[in-house]
């Protein structure tokens, strides 16, 4: 469940080489629990953010605040809060999941103890195969050893950017389940960087969309895709589709009209639906469907950056 504790403050930031502004006075806030997504064309600074949050790369010009403590000026004690994978997981071929898990709790400051291993084992699912060798695991399963590796020192904040790339159809959504049972679970904030909308849509509670470098909008994934506009598509299954129409043109002159397969399309206020149904109906027009277009976050994100598609 999603808090209303804030865990990370973003706060104008903006990184500048040269003339030219890869991210320009970002600002936002990210709540404990939730699946926050980044989005945007390719180019628009999203990988670039996600950096500066890690510590990766420096701001020109405004801070990251993680649990209270500031990236730049108290790096150690903010990133101790952060599990990232950045790039695609690096492991060690030719050690199995258990040893490279063994081998980055040894680098952890005051170690990882053996139980935590074995929980974050079980907490992505890896227990039938953990100690077998990393070079006869799938792509989807070395991505879930690097969320178990990020997981190991306990952090409150997951950073991921592009987790799903190289995934089938069946590994991205496995990994998408165990993103989100740690959101809900286990009151971890998880931060997501990709260019699979769908994938976004199901996996995010809110989504960051960036574009040029600037912050067009933060709403949450129900606002962005349900449709409260006053005109709306809607699709009518009838049994006399040209009578249909023919009547609906009549009735309804400013509405756009289409034939369909088994009726028609209509692009008219909600609030005339149910004069249309009347309408057919009293001429002997049969009503067999019908059915609201809703808005994908495809379509939300097209208008809201004027076509430019996600690469």
């Amino acid at each position: 469940m999603v808090s209303e504790q804030t865990v990370i403050q973003i706060r104008n930031l903006t990184k500048k080489i040269g003339r030219k502004k890869l991210v320009d006075s970002l600002t936002f806030d990210i709540k404990r629990g939730e699946v926050f997504g980044f989005l945007g064309p390719n180019g628009a600074g999203k990988t670039t953010t996600i950096r500066m949050m890690v510590g990766l790369m420096s701001a020109t010009k405004g801070e990251v605040i993680i649990e209270g403590k500031s990236i730049a000026h108290e790096f150690e004690q903010a990133i101790q809060h952060v599990g990232a994978i950045v790039e695609n997981p690096e492991m060690y071929k030719f050690l199995t999941g258990y040893q490279n898990l063994v081998h980055f709790a040894n680098m952890v400051p005051g170690g990882i103890k053996k139980e935590r291993i074995k929980e974050v084992v079980e907490l992505v699912g890896l227990e039938s195969r953990i100690r077998h060798k990393v070079k006869t695991y799938s792509l989807g399963m070395r991505q879930r050893l690097g969320v178990a590796q990020a997981l190991l020192h306990k952090p409150s904040v997951l950073i991921l950017d592009e987790p799903t790339n190289g995934l089938d159809p069946s590994g991205i959504r496995e990994l998408r389940d165990y993103l989100r049972n740690l959101a809900q679970n286990e009151g971890i904030s998880i931060i997501v960087s990709s260019h699979l909308l769908s994938e976004m849509e199901l996996m995010c509670d809110r989504i960051a969309i960036i574009q040029n470098g600037k912050l067009i909008d933060v709403k949450r994934i129900t606002e962005l895709v349900q449709n409260n506009e006053e005109e709306i598509t809607a699709i009518f299954t009838v049994d006399q589709s040209q009578i249909a129409i023919e009547l609906v043109k009549k009735h309804m002159v400013n509405a756009y009209i289409s034939m369909t397969e088994n009726g028609f399309q209509i692009m008219i206020e909600r609030e005339r639906i149910p004069d249309i149904i009347t309408l057919l109906t009293d001429n002997c027009v049969r009503i067999y469907e019908v059915k609201h277009i809703t808005k994908t976050l495809e379509d939300k994100f097209l208008e809201m950056t004027e076509g430019e598609k996600i690469v």
